[in-house]
């Protein structure tokens, strides 16, 4: 009997495009959410913050010039002033004008579809728990009556916390780009479900000691077959992947 034997049921699939559609859209727009499923692939990962006055929409970076045509920090904006803003010509001719989603823009989409989703709360910085109960209070409301609730994940324990505060009933990963001492116990007093990692740190026993405590094994960004087969091998629960053209989703 494998250890994820006796893990509470899990309702996601194993395979999760990143930011959408990996790097064939641009990053955390709709259109790249089309791509992706049209690829097939059944969930997806997206980075959530909040606007300077309160709504919750997709955004990876602090600052605006690397995915849309503005500047400056995004938290220190509008929504009305974000929502004018171009965040598809960067990426390439064939998606200028794609704009800036919201979160609810996003999940309505998901929900209509029945595709699942995994929700990075990405605060800018300074605003770790609050934006932890905006993402958390929003997606609780949106996807209320829904079977299966998004994946509520985050390098920063604070918006964790403000997370399970606002919305305990919706499951919470701990994202780590290392395992420092503790790792896991703070996973457990955050009231995690999963441990979502660089693919390079996962070991077998890592991948056990996380089964062990009752929860799952998510990797980040696993690119290549090789990475992908080892952590197959290793009994991993989720892989977090830009590649939407080249791995099966139903694999």
């Amino acid at each position: 009997m494998s250890t994820t034997d006796t893990l509470p049921a899990w309702p996601y699939p194993r395979w999760i495009a990143h930011r959408g559609a990996g790097r064939l859209a641009p990053e955390n727009t709709l259109a790249a959410f089309r791509l992706g499923a049209a690829h097939g692939w059944r969930m997806f990962e997206c980075d959530a913050k909040l606007s300077a006055d309160g709504v919750v929409f997709l955004l990876h970076d602090a600052t605006l010039s690397r995915t849309t045509n503005g500047h400056g920090t995004a938290g220190e904006l509008p929504w009305s002033d974000l929502a004018q803003l171009d965040a598809g010509a960067w990426h390439s001719r064939q998606y200028a004008g794609e704009s800036i989603p919201t979160l609810e823009n996003v999940a309505r989409w998901c929900i209509a579809n029945h595709l699942h989703l995994n929700i990075e709360i990405k605060p800018t910085p300074g605003t770790e728990e609050a934006t932890g109960r905006a993402v958390a209070s929003l997606a609780a409301r949106l996807w209320h009556g829904q079977a299966v609730p998004p994946l509520l994940t985050s390098f920063q324990p604070r918006a964790l916390a403000g997370a399970r505060d606002a919305a305990p009933q919706l499951p919470r990963g701990l994202l780590l780009d290392k395992l420092h001492d503790g790792w896991l116990d703070a996973a457990q007093q955050l009231g995690c479900v999963a441990v979502v990692c660089n693919h390079a740190l996962w070991s077998r026993e890592q991948v056990e000691a996380v089964h062990g405590a009752g929860l799952r094994a998510l990797s980040y960004t696993v690119n290549d077959e090789w990475a992908a087969e080892r952590l197959l091998a290793l009994g991993t629960d989720g892989i977090i992947s830009d590649r939407v053209e080249l791995f099966s989703p139903a694999g």
